[in-house]
């Protein structure tokens, strides 16, 4: 039985409520303990990986206990339900830090706030994800719901990336410190909310019955699912890439671009940047598939992603002041990573049917515990980088724009390199990886899922 519009709907405003909080914590939690709060740079870029660390063994976990789960409401369900409501409440906590903590007391707040928002997400991202090939018979239907999952995560992202700065300064009267906590509630409450709307409506059409696996099994499995690793070995090296920029972007406008009017400056590109990445998802990915292949299209978006950053490099270095010049390379790289969101959600479903066929089980939840956890982990390695950035380059000390227009031509030359060149290797590397190893063809694919059928026929 095909999905019905109120289920695609109903499991899209998820996405979208789900990545707005992800984008919140990812592209502003060091903006606000280290700009707002002071706490340092550093400190902040080791918290933030030591808790990618910590999720290496949480994730997996996670994944074993959802497979695990049997109830009336199913074995996703219960857990995306308990782990939004927990993780709204954190996400508040986490951006409301006390006014009396300073010092080594707001390092710990920042740490032990930050850990358990973690934990507290990969409880519903896991089951979220895993439900795509539980409810969908593959081929077609599984890849226009995970482009319609992922464009409406692209949009929820897009939102927090449009709106924030404008929402905080609004909601705090100026006061950042006090906009923040505002903003994160609100934002809160709509997470919740969208994902009582796709667990009201969302079931799971088809799981098999299968023993779940020990963490053991699990990681055995991964290892023997070639496809998988290649897979989340991309995503890392491509979200990494996109978290550098999406964290430094800000510090760009206010010590680079410079001037009392970074700030307009600022939220313009991301109005920009984000009405384009939505519109990759949900009209140039469509659009581009019509006449060349998802493999195709994806080295088409690196193409587009490595020249972008190419002109935006050139731009910063001729001192180009002109917002809208910097929309040409905006377009390219926004618009590459846009589709390539989706291809890598698409190309990582495909490797469960995969991993059927060659291990003999079908572990949706372990294979998409690991994409929570990869995503996590990029955005901890692009923090740890983007902290160390702003250290060497001593561009956080003074928070006013005034003092910050006047930054040294070095370490100005250090943070656009940081945004740039940095994230180009990244891209470089994940294509020539990802070309070599990647074998799951349209064709292939299909011939899987074919191969399955067949020897489930021969079962019954």
């Amino acid at each position: 039985m095909k999905l019905t519009a109120k289920e695609k709907v109903s499991y899209g405003l998820g996405a979208v409520g789900k990545d707005m909080v992800y984008m919140l914590s990812a592209s502003y939690i060091l903006y606000y303990y280290q700009d707002i709060l002071g706490v340092s740079a550093i400190a902040m870029g080791v918290i933030l990986m030591a808790a990618r660390v910590f999720d290496a063994f949480n994730d997996p976990i996670m994944g074993v206990l959802v497979a695990k789960t049997r109830t009336k409401w199913g074995k996703f369900r219960p857990w995306l339900l308990i782990g939004t409501i927990l993780n709204a409440v954190i996400l508040v906590i986490m951006f409301c830090a006390p006014p009396s903590l300073n010092g080594n007391g707001l390092i710990a707040y920042a740490a032990a706030t930050y850990i358990v928002w973690g934990v507290t997400y990969t409880m519903m991202d896991i089951p979220y994800w895993s439900m795509i090939p539980a409810f969908t018979d593959g081929g077609k239907e599984r890849e226009g719901l995970t482009t319609l999952a992922r464009s409406c995560a692209g949009v929820g992202s897009a939102l927090i990336t449009i709106i924030t700065m404008m929402c905080v300064q609004g909601l705090g009267g100026g006061n950042e410190r006090e906009g923040f906590w505002k903003f994160a509630l609100i934002i809160a409450i709509l997470f919740v909310v969208f994902i009582v709307i796709t667990c009201l409506n969302i079931k799971e059409k088809s799981t098999v019955d299968v023993e779940a696996p020990s963490v053991g099994q699990m990681f055995k499995a991964l290892v023997q699912n070639d496809q998988t690793m290649i897979v989340v070995i991309s995503i890392v090296l491509i979200n990494c890439s996109l978290y550098i920029t999406s964290n430094l972007l800000i510090y760009f406008f206010k010590y680079d671009f410079g001037g009392d009017t970074w700030y307009n400056g600022y939220t313009l590109f991301n109005m920009f940047g984000g009405a384009i990445q939505i519109l990759s998802m949900m009209l140039f990915y469509p659009l581009l598939r019509k006449f060349i292949s998802s493999l195709q299209v994806f080295y088409v978006s690196f193409v587009m992603a490595i020249v972008g950053y190419a002109v935006l490099f050139t731009f910063m270095c001729i001192g180009l002041t002109n917002i809208a010049a910097l929309f040409v390379p905006a377009f390219l790289v926004f618009a590459a990573f846009g589709m390539l969101t989706v291809l890598t959600t698409v190309f990582l479903a495909n490797t469960v049917d995969y991993g059927e066929l060659k291990n003999n089980r079908r572990d949706e939840s372990v294979i998409f515990s690991m994409q929570t956890f990869v995503v996590k982990l990029a955005s901890g390695v692009a923090a740890l980088i983007a902290s160390v950035c702003l250290s060497i380059c001593n561009l956080s000390d003074d928070t006013s724009s005034t003092a910050a227009v006047q930054a040294a031509g070095s370490s100005v030359f250090g943070l656009r390199m940081t945004m740039t060149v940095v994230p180009i290797a990244g891209l470089l590397l994940a294509v020539f990886l990802f070309r070599r190893k990647y074998i799951l063809t349209e064709q292939k694919v299909e011939e899987i899922a074919e191969q399955i059928k067949n020897n489930k026929d021969k079962l019954n």
